[in-house]
């Protein structure tokens, strides 16, 4: 189905076309979402100057109507363009739960950025009996200022209620209350489809209207499958045809009077939806998207509109509800916000409020951050499909607010400047990417594999032998546990030959030694003790597509033009790759498999505690029983020292770039064991 900005935040002029749109079955496996394009059409095209509608192509919104009925998609219930909620408050269930009590505490209701909000999905996820109970225990409510309604009140109810074995009119019985504790009241039996005729009873006995409370309503409940044209037509010309007609023969003395309060009433149902009430639950979100555009287009005449989703029993509800849930949920409950909506010195308008049970909390969507494809290529649903997740992302810090269609349309417009070439890489996605915290187990037998692989010998028992007095964890080790975190980086590069792959520069930063064996959380945010970070370089040969905009880069670590300070040559083990491999837990084929090597382009010590973090570049490929020559620089820096490998056999620089950084003043010696 289709809706429209104007139809989630309304706007100024299309209060039919944002209540039609918000108007728009897990059982039988049928799917159903809501998308609200920003597209040029023949009916935007009378709206829009060309050179925006040149940016708006539709098929730029096919690939998702694609991916959206895809028998591979499971998703349901959603709008594209979800619902926030604020947590709420709690009100004592007594005497004390007044409007003025709500104003006593409405900063908090109102309040997004300082009180915890959570995201509903279903009717089910509020537990009102809970919220009521809490209520009852709760100590009288801050009174505050009296807020006085000091007027007079139009009563309408075409309905009868028994009283006494009689069929009495329920518009009578409420003028009498109100008459009995000394306001003014008259009563109207007329349908809310002949609106005009409700408003001009209050017109002529009270010559004003200034609040206007659309809450009529009926239930024809049945699965869509059953439902009947007429019971269709009935709820939607009750609900929200019926707000329609009593608020259009209310605006012209409202706004003639330049003020005015209009509440309409939504519900959980055409927020969330409710198996049954596809004709309630699309009236009721047509309900919001008229109540929004009432509200813009009414500031200029002081006219506010809210609506309200009450839990409340009443007439209606009771034929749906058990007695004593209908006790429990009373419209005592739900009264004192509508009260304190209606008053003229509330500011709120263009708000929607769940209220019931002694709880009033207000709910407004959210965006998530989304995906910008660029305008330049075709937009496919394979696309869409491989950058569903950060599509429906909303726990990556981005998601957000939208006021108002106008800021919806000026965030979707952003993007019409995205032209990047083909293959390029998505650098804000790729730096704001956050991997999944993922535990790494190891014991002392894994650091000594460890150590053995990278060249310790029987003799280094520090490193080889767990029952050395000074038995360690060799400090490079810190690189391992980075290799079994996952971070999937098709979310910010483009397709590529994983063959292409290599790891181009790591560095690493020693925070606290390492233990010898025991349990890391390892994660791309640093928290609790963190021990040390790993930071890796990869490259892809031939993938192209680098952004136009530089990215982070550090200081080279660039060799001095003397001689060496130190060299050492070390012969590697023609099994040297099998036991990195093993040894290291880095099971990429790259390094022992010659013809997956090929595949990828490619041809045939003291103690190391002090050691703090070390950086370097693997320039070239190193072949299992070639000889490493170690170049050694002291820096002018004590505790630095600047390195580079060669292979000797071929004289090409493996490791360049290098340094490592000592937490103590290091001297150069001529020999290493390590």
């Amino acid at each position: 189905m289709t809706s429209s900005a104007a139809g989630i935040y309304g706007n100024f002029g299309q209060a039919n076309y944002s209540a039609a749109k918000q108007a728009l079955g897990h059982k039988y496996n049928i799917t159903s979402n809501t998308i609200a394009p920003l597209a040029a059409s023949r009916m935007t095209a009378t709206v829009m100057p060309q050179e925006i509608l040149e940016a708006l192509k539709p098929e730029f919104i096919a690939p998702l109507v694609g991916f959206l009925t895809h028998e591979t998609t499971k998703q349901s219930g959603g709008l594209y363009e979800i619902g926030a909620g604020h947590e709420g408050v709690v009100f004592k269930a007594d005497q004390s739960f007044t409007p003025a009590a709500v104003k006593q505490r409405f900063q908090e209701i109102d309040d997004f950025d300082n009180s915890p909000v959570y995201y509903p999905s279903s009717m089910k996820d509020n537990d009102w009996l809970g919220k009521l109970e809490i209520a009852k225990g709760l100590a009288a409510n801050a009174k505050g200022d009296e807020l006085r309604y000091d007027g007079q009140v139009v009563v309408n109810d075409l309905g009868f209620v028994e009283q006494n074995g009689n069929k009495v009119r329920a518009a009578d019985l409420v003028v009498a209350d109100i008459k009995s504790a000394g306001g003014e009241a008259v009563a109207n039996y007329d349908s809310v489809e002949d609106g005009d005729k409700v408003v001009a009873t209050a017109i002529e006995a009270f010559g004003r209207i200034d609040i206007l409370v659309n809450n009529a309503g009926i239930l024809r409940d049945k699965a869509f499958v059953n439902a009947t044209p007429q019971d269709w037509d009935l709820v939607y010309r009750v609900h929200l045809r019926g707000t329609y007609k009593v608020t259009k023969a209310a605006w012209p003395y409202m706004v003639k009077q330049k003020s005015g309060s209009i509440i309409n009433t939504n519900s959980s149902v055409g927020i969330f939806g409710n198996f049954g009430q596809t004709n309630y639950s699309a009236a009721k979100a047509g309900i919001q998207g008229f109540t929004n555009t009432l509200a813009i287009e009414g500031a200029k005449y002081g006219i506010r509109a809210n609506a309200v989703a009450p839990n409340a029993g009443t007439a209606m509800t009771a034929t749906i509800m058990p007695a004593e849930v209908v006790e429990m949920l009373k419209p005592e409950y739900v009264a004192p916000l509508v009260g304190f909506l209606a008053h003229k010195d509330t500011e709120a308008t263009g708000k929607l409020f769940q209220v019931g049970s002694c709880w009033i909390s207000e709910i407004r969507r959210q965006r998530s951050g989304g995906v910008g494809f660029p305008l330049t290529k075709p937009i496919t649903p394979e696309a869409i499909a491989g950058k569903w997740k950060k599509i429906v992302n909303f726990d990556d810090g981005k998601a957000h607010h939208v006021a108002n269609t106008r800021q919806s349309s000026a965030e979707l417009l952003e993007n019409a400047s995205n032209t990047e070439e083909e293959g390029s890489v998505d650098l804000e996605a790729a730096y704001s990417a956050i991997g999944k915290p993922e535990n790494f187990d190891y014991t002392k037998r894994d650091v000594i594999l460890y150590a053995l692989g990278i060249g310790a010998k029987r003799t280094d028992l520090p490193l080889v032998y767990e029952h050395a007095d000074n038995f360690q964890t060799f400090p490079t080790y810190a690189v391992i546990p980075a290799f079994f975190t996952r971070l999937d980086i098709t979310e910010f590069l483009p397709e590529f030959n994983p063959m292409m792959l290599l790891h181009g520069e790591q560095y690493i930063e020693v925070f606290n030694p390492l233990p010898t064996e025991g349990r890391l959380v390892c994660t791309s945010q640093l928290r609790n003790n963190v021990l040390a970070i790993s930071e890796s370089t990869s490259f892809i040969r031939g993938i192209g597509g680098f952004s136009k905009k530089p990215g982070r880069l550090g200081p080279p670590n660039t060799k001095p033009a003397r001689a060496p300070d130190a060299q050492l040559s070390q012969k590697t083990s023609e099994e040297q790759a099998a036991h990195f491999t093993v040894c290291r837990g880095d099971y990429n084929p790259l390094h022992i498999d010659a013809e997956m090597s090929k595949l990828g382009g490619l041809q045939d010590p003291d103690s190391p505690r002090p050691l703090k973090n070390v950086k370097a570049r693997f320039s070239a490929p190193v072949i299992p029983g070639e000889t490493l020559e170690t170049s050694v620089w002291a820096d002018k820096d004590p505790k630095k020292v600047l390195f580079q490998v060669r292979v000797v056999e071929r004289d090409v620089v493996a490791i360049s770039n290098a340094a490592a950084e000592f937490s103590v003043p290091v001297t150069i010696a001529k020999q290493s064991k390590l």
